[in-house]
């Protein structure tokens, strides 16, 4: 199930933070969870903005959304340590991989909602309904713009030209979101086809892998490299940014989506799922509905710089500013249970 992620050391590391988190939520015993007033949520999203959309959820329904935060995969160990007696509803995660992990685990249950299916694109769901994209990661690449000819970038694929030799930058392949990518290539290519481009990736770093996406950026600024791998509400946020240092790291920065000739750019997703031992599973499935009305998937979208899942919802302004693009439909089921064999094949490419 996704390898160390459930090991009981990650799982012991974690109970400080998820019991801190359960004191300030102010959980109540199971009992009074199946009263139908109170939803529990546990969340992986730490985006303090989301509170507005429980906030709008609570004043439409009248239930109330306790909130327990924390790393995804520590609500994963949470859950199962809870057994029985968990009183969690809602499943809230970053990245289609943790969502298979849930799936895996047995934690979620399958939930038929006509406003779900008819909302949420098949791609961003699974197919039996244990869990639903409620918004879109794009990951693209990122360019200088003084340095790099955006003509001069295509594919994902052609990142392993020897045009790139010691100017790629990206995250360690431990990251889910590199895990992602690299599942959506199995799909595409194959498991020899992606090890040979893992190998070619690897030839033109940069630098070994080090920090998360904003590192990333910062580094192509920088001068440490001229592309990077990255999601693209990362940049948005240096864009609007308080701090001028920042901002001016943002407007050296392109965005470019690859393959678009193709099968398109690589999606990733935010996304959540009923719990199968879910005291209140009418009241969760409302709440998943709700996730994704035009309403909340504006504050998603405009909030924390996302692509919302639902049609016709105006995206935030630097977002826009990019442009529109082809996704890749590979469904994220499909890439999110390849993460394991991902991280199997940058070990051997020498992704690190």
């Amino acid at each position: 199930m996704g390898g160390s992620a459930f090991s009981r050391r990650h799982f012991l590391s974690q109970v400080g933070v998820v019991g801190a988190a359960a004191v300030t939520s102010g959980l109540l015993p199971r009992q009074a969870w199946g009263q139908g007033k109170v939803l529990n949520l546990y969340s992986g999203r730490h985006y303090g903005t989301d509170q507005k959309i429980y906030d709008s959820f609570t004043a439409k329904t009248g239930i109330r959304v306790n909130l327990v935060e924390a790393s995804s995969d520590a609500l994963l160990e949470r859950i199962i340590a809870e057994g029985a007696n968990s009183p969690a509803d809602v499943l809230l995660t970053v990245d289609a991989g943790r969502l298979w992990r849930a799936e895996q685990a047995g934690l979620l249950e399958p939930v038929k909602s006509a406003a779900l299916e008819q909302g949420v694109p098949e791609y961003l769901r699974h197919p039996d309904g244990l869990w639903f994209g409620l918004t879109k990661r794009a990951r693209v690449l990122m360019y200088h713009k003084d340095r790099v000819n955006p003509a001069d970038l295509s594919t994902y694929e052609d990142l392993t030209d020897a045009k790139w030799r010691g100017k790629i930058l990206t995250r360690s392949s431990t990251n889910v979101y590199s895990q992602s990518l690299v599942g959506s290539m199995i799909a595409v290519h194959g498991e020899a086809d992606t090890e040979a481009w893992c190998r070619g990736l690897v030839a033109n770093f940069a630098r070994p892998p080090q920090g998360g996406d904003t590192d990333q950026i910062r580094a192509v600024a920088a001068g440490a490299g001229d592309v990077a791998i990255s999601n693209t509400y990362y940049l948005a946020r240096l864009l609007k940014s308080q701090k001028p240092e920042d901002r001016e790291v943002g407007r050296q920065i392109g965005v470019f989506f690859p393959n678009q000739q193709d099968r398109g750019t690589h999606v990733n997703i935010s996304g959540g799922g009923v719990l199968k031992r879910s005291p209140n599973k009418e009241a969760a499935i409302q709440f998943m509905e709700h996730l994704i009305s035009p309403e909340s998937q504006e504050i998603f979208a405009k909030s924390n710089n996302e692509y919302p899942v639902l049609k016709d919802v105006s995206t935030d302004f630097v977002v826009l500013s990019w442009g529109t693009f082809k996704e890749d439909t590979v469904n994220a089921a499909v890439f999110g249970a390849n993460n394991a064999l991902a991280l199997q094949i940058t070990d051997r490419a020498g992704w690190k």
